[in-house]
């Protein structure tokens, strides 16, 4: 067997090698062996931060129902076109002869006519707004799946961050229980503590292990909910949720109302559907003119002078109770169209309020925690562990104390995840991003630390 290098990278193998070495060569398999080590326990790289902008881009970008819905109204786009053509022109060819001893196709008369239909005037001019009315339905329905798929990353992004800050607060809650651990230690080795105090603490961090991994867990699942939104691979690699929700601060319900029926696609799609039934009603009230035809026709005489002739005809409607009928249906329709419209309104007003109440209040209970429950919460855990060292209250008082500061803390970490998902919903209730318009908010996102 050959001692005089080592080759195996895994630590245990190399070890075993290394045995066999002497000397100088002992002494490199023994660096080879600190390299293994140290290149098995180099951690892999961490994927970048993802801002809420990223995520709500990629997931608009990639997602295949919107594309879809793009995908529709550029083919709906194509009809306005096809309504304001005209039908093809026909050609016709005809020939005349004597019943007995004629020479067909050789005809003594020869007929080329072309004829063009015309429908009456305005009808094309009309087809074309109702196919145009129809291109701002389909457009106004895919701006509202966009705004839902938004409002479902958004939720989802928030959710994601308070369930990383609550991660990262339970997990750095460890030095805390380390140090008190050794502060009962102390306490016991100078025989001014009790040895349970010790196993206290130490069932306190196991609790708080168990609670870590379950906060993983819920990481875990919004990750996979997250990169499906984004089109990703479920168990795509995700880095921290580094948006933090916006200072909610929403204007009146009378401005959110007034940029809602500016901006809410629902609203715009209503708007253009009563368009395109009273289009639909005015085109069918011309039903009633009669459509005409032009011709020409060219007779190619073999005994006698060539002829050019124009025909005109005229369509002849005579049975009107169809057209009746029909301007009936197309006048229903738009009064169907206006109250889906009010019904709409009614709806869009309700959503704002509703959403605007709720990221009030979602934002009251955040400043309270800020304001009063964290710094108390934290001085009485100061107060509990001054007190604890001096001796004059219990290691339970103690944690319990502790629990209660970290409690609050985690509260107040899905509370501000609450405001990003409230804020969103408002902004769907809206249907616009509130931080783009300063008439309708007054706080501001931003691209901020954990």
């Amino acid at each position: 067997m050959n001692h005089g290098h080592c080759t195996e990278s895994h630590p245990v193998e190399t070890l075993s090698v290394c045995r066999a070495g002497r000397g100088v060569v002992a002494a490199g398999c023994l660096l080879a062996l600190l390299s293994s080590a140290s290149s098995a326990a180099e951690p892999a790289a961490l994927p970048p931060d993802l801002t809420l902008d990223r995520a709500v881009a990629e997931s608009v970008r990639a997602n295949p129902e919107l594309r879809s819905a793009v995908l529709k109204t550029a083919a709906l786009k194509e009809r306005p076109a096809q309504a304001r053509g005209l039908p093809n022109p026909m050609f016709k060819y005809g020939g005349m002869d004597a019943a007995s001893g004629g020479n067909f196709p050789n005809t003594a008369e020869k007929r080329f006519m072309l004829e063009q239909s015309f429908p009456a005037f305005g009808k094309r001019g009309l087809g074309e707004q109702v196919a145009q009315q129809e291109v701002v339905v389909a457009q106004r329905e895919a701006d509202a799946r966009v705004r839902d798929v938004v409002l479902r990353v958004k939720e989802t992004y928030f959710d994601l961050y308070g369930a990383q800050r609550s991660r990262a607060l339970v997990r750095d809650e460890e030095t805390v229980l380390v140090r008190l651990e050794k502060v009962a230690e102390t306490k016991y080795a100078a025989g001014e503590g009790a040895q349970p105090d010790v196993l206290k603490a130490q069932s306190e961090m196991a609790l708080r292990r168990q609670r870590l991994v379950e906060l993983e867990a819920d990481e875990a699942v919004l990750k996979e909910q997250l990169n499906t939104l984004m089109s990703r691979s479920p168990d795509a690699p995700l880095g921290r949720a580094v948006t933090t929700p916006a200072a909610a601060d929403p204007a009146g319900a009378d401005a959110l109302l007034a940029l809602a029926d500016k901006a809410r696609p629902e609203i715009q799609g209503a708007e253009a559907q009563v368009a395109r039934y009273e289009a639909d009603r005015r085109l069918r009230s011309r039903e009633y003119l009669p459509d005409y035809r032009l011709g020409l026709e060219y007779r190619d005489f073999a005994r006698d002078n060539d002829r050019l002739m124009f025909t005109v005809g005229l369509e002849i409607p005579l049975w009107r109770d169809q057209y009746r009928a029909g301007v009936a249906e197309a006048a229903a329709m738009t009064a169907a169209g206006t109250a889906a419209l009010e019904s709409v309104r009614r709806q869009v007003a309700s959503d704002v309020a509703q959403a605007r109440v709720r990221l009030l209040s979602a934002s009251r209970v955040l400043d309270s925690y800020r304001s009063s429950l964290i710094p108390q919460a934290e001085t009485r855990y100061k107060a509990s562990e001054a007190a604890y060292r001096a001796g004059k209250v219990d290691f339970l008082d103690l944690l319990e104390s502790e629990r209660f500061w970290l409690d609050v803390r985690l509260m107040a970490a899905g509370a501000e995840a609450n405001v990003g998902v409230q804020a969103a919903r408002l902004e769907r209730a809206v249907g616009t991003d509130l931080a783009a318009s300063p008439a309708a908010a007054s706080g501001a996102g931003t691209e901020g630390k954990n």
